[in-house]
C-alpha cells in the first residue's frame, strides 16, 4: 500500500513539505488518572527531559494518523499497563507552550485528560524512562513536578480548569 504503514499515513504521505519548521508543533497527550482527590505521577527518569521530575503517569507524542484522545488511551497502556475506554477519558484543557522564536522543537500543544476508570492496576511499564510511580493527594504534590504539569494539576486541585492555557509566552 503506498504512504501507508498498518493503516496509518507513512511521513511521505502527511508531511508533504508544505509547512516549514516555523509552523510545526509538536502535540503531546497526558492521561491524569485520578482516584478520591488524589493523582498517578511518575518520576521521569533517562529521558534527557525533566528527569527527577514528577510527571503525568501517562504522557507521550501524538503520533501520525493518530488523535490526541488515541494517543492518550496508548499512553497509559504502554506506560502503565492499563486499559482505558476512550468514553471514561474527559478532556482538562489544551496548553499551547513554547519558547517565542525559539526552535520549532519547543513549540508545543499539550492536550490534557483525565480518567477515574480503568481495567487493570497501575505499574511502571517502562523502567528505562522513570524511576517511580506513586499516588498523590492534589492537596500535597511532591517537588518537584514538571513546570507545564504543575501548572494544569493546580488548576485541577482549585476546581478551575481553563479550556485553553499558556506556557512559557
Amino acid at each position: 500500500m503506498s504512504g501507508t504503514e498498518g493503516g496509518t499515513p507513512s511521513p511521505a504521505a502527511w508531511d508533504d513539505g508544505s509547512a516549514d519548521d516555523r509552523f510545526r508543533v509538536v502535540p503531546a497527550a497526558y492521561l491524569f488518572l485520578r482516584r478520591e482527590g488524589q493523582v498517578l505521577l511518575q518520576l521521569r527518569a533517562g529521558t534527557g527531559f525533566m528527569d527527577g521530575h514528577w510527571a503525568a503517569g501517562a504522557a507521550g507524542h501524538v503520533e501520525a494518523g493518530e488523535s490526541a484522545l488515541a494517543a492518550a488511551v496508548r499512553e497509559a497502556r504502554e506506560e502503565l499497563g492499563v486499559d482505558v475506554d476512550p468514553a471514561d477519558v474527559r478532556p482538562l484543557t489544551v496548553q499551547h507552550r513554547g519558547i517565542p522564536h525559539g526552535p520549532a522543537l519547543e513549540q508545543r500543544v499539550d492536550f490534557f485528560f483525565a480518567a477515574t476508570r480503568w481495567a487493570g492496576t497501575p505499574a511502571l511499564q517502562e523502567a528505562d524512562k522513570a524511576a517511580d510511580l506513586r499516588w498523590f493527594p492534589l492537596v500535597r504534590l511532591p517537588d518537584p513536578v514538571v513546570p507545564h504539569e504543575l501548572v494544569v494539576l493546580r488548576d485541577l486541585h482549585d476546581g478551575a480548569v481553563e479550556p485553553f492555557r499558556t506556557f512559557g509566552f
